[in-house]
């Protein structure tokens, strides 16, 4: 059996359920608790986090701004693989709880505490995400997980728990949510409650991060993405850092209603969701991106990561963030983006992203050998026979079998 943990780091959001955690970690556990709350570009005020937790008698607080880590570290990285889980999601939950999960193994460590504490439920795919992180980064971490623990049994337990134990219960908690939703700089989604019928479409409320389609401008809005070694850096001729830039995609992709997405996905733990994710900036992202790996990439090469990709979500999105095969998967990616430079513009416009011109100092496009017009001797047309009748030697072979039997 586990040893009691004495001292507990917690991802606290500030919000109902992790202060009831926090709490239950105190009375049930009689563990010592430090908090830590990442900023990752929710855009949320973080400063009643630390007031909460001061109330609930905290006093190692930790809150930090993870957000140019977050992208430069996270989703650039994984935006070099053009990730998609299952063909669409954008992996914007998934790619974040691996630096939460670093954090408060660090912050243990530091603090010289013995656990760490999640408010990840027993359905979902996060409580995997955290501890396979964890257990990567430190073999000898605990983990509590409260909600695969605690007697609680209902949204009411967890209320009377809170008035019991003086935790203010915001009045839109008093009733039944009507979804849940979870955010950062690369997206937000939400599930749950009004959304749980596939069949019926999200109403408008939902929508957080996006204007709809219908009500984006008229007018197209034209923009450049500057590339070097694979990763954005730089919008207009101007350059920013990684954090700054995917806000000022956000910006972009909001105004002009880009990034929607509703998704029935299957969980790592077996069952399926239905999802509505924002993801404004990333989707721009990814368009401007598989646009000058277009042009820059070997044909070989770009199928190959094409091949991959799938497997490399997936590892994502199931938590093995620190995982040897995806740092092996990384090396590979990474080696092929030294030559993906150069610029990419777009046009949004109602919901579409639309790649009009891409242009590379590295490009392998090349105007003499694809014209119809002249090609000056660069592209002998008469090598295509000896090709293709290569190519069609085992085709011919088979058919010819096939008809004498």
């Amino acid at each position: 059996m586990m040893a009691k943990a004495k001292k507990v780091v917690l991802a606290y959001s500030g919000g109902l359920d992790t202060s009831i955690i926090l709490k239950w970690l105190q009375t049930e556990k009689d563990a010592e608790v430090v908090t830590f709350t990442a900023d990752l570009g929710q855009g949320e005020e973080l400063g009643p986090a630390r007031k909460k937790a001061e109330m609930l008698g905290i006093k190692e607080i930790h809150i930090e701004d993870l957000r140019e880590e977050f992208v430069r570290d996270f989703v650039f990285p994984m935006f070099r693989m053009n990730a998609l889980y299952e063909g669409q999601y954008l992996l914007g939950t998934s790619i974040a709880r691996p630096l939460i999960a670093k954090r408060l193994v660090e912050i243990a460590e530091a603090s010289g505490a013995d656990a760490i504490a999640h408010g990840a439920t027993g359905k979902g795919n996060d409580q995997v995400r955290f501890e396979l992180t964890a257990y990567a980064l430190n073999p000898n971490i605990k983990v509590i997980a409260p909600w695969r623990e605690w007697a609680f049994k209902s949204r009411t337990d967890l209320l009377d728990f809170a008035e019991k134990n003086q935790i203010p219960v915001p009045k839109d908690k008093k009733g039944e949510a009507p979804f849940s939703v979870d955010a950062n700089l690369l997206h937000s989604s939400s599930e749950g409650k009004v959304l749980e019928d596939p069949w019926e479409e999200p109403p408008a409320y939902v929508f957080q991060r996006t204007i709809s389609p219908e009500e984006a401008p008229d007018t197209p809005t034209y923009v450049e993405i500057e590339f070097r070694n694979g990763d954005p850096v730089a919008i207009d001729g101007r350059a920013m850092s990684p954090a700054t830039l995917l806000a000022k995609l956000n910006d972009l992709g909001r105004a002009n209603g880009i990034g929607r997405l509703d998704l029935v996905e299957n969980r790592f733990v077996g069952m399926k969701s239905r999802g509505v994710y924002e993801t404004p900036g990333g989707t721009i992202l990814y368009a401007a991106h598989r646009a000058i790996e277009s042009i820059t990439l070997d044909r070989e090469a770009a199928h190959l990561k094409d091949s991959l990709m799938p497997r490399y979500a997936e590892l994502v999105y199931y938590g093995f963030w620190f995982a040897p095969e995806r740092l092996m998967l990384q090396a590979l990616v990474d080696e092929s983006q030294k030559n993906v430079e150069g610029t990419v513009r777009l046009k949004l416009y109602k919901g579409n992203t639309i790649v009009v011109g891409r242009k590379s100092p590295k490009s392998l496009y090349a105007n003499d050998l694809v014209t119809f017009e002249d090609d000056r001797g660069a592209y002998d047309q008469k090598d295509a026979e000896g090709f293709i009748r290569l190519n069609g030697l085992r085709l011919r072979t088979l058919a010819a079998r096939d008809r004498n039997t």
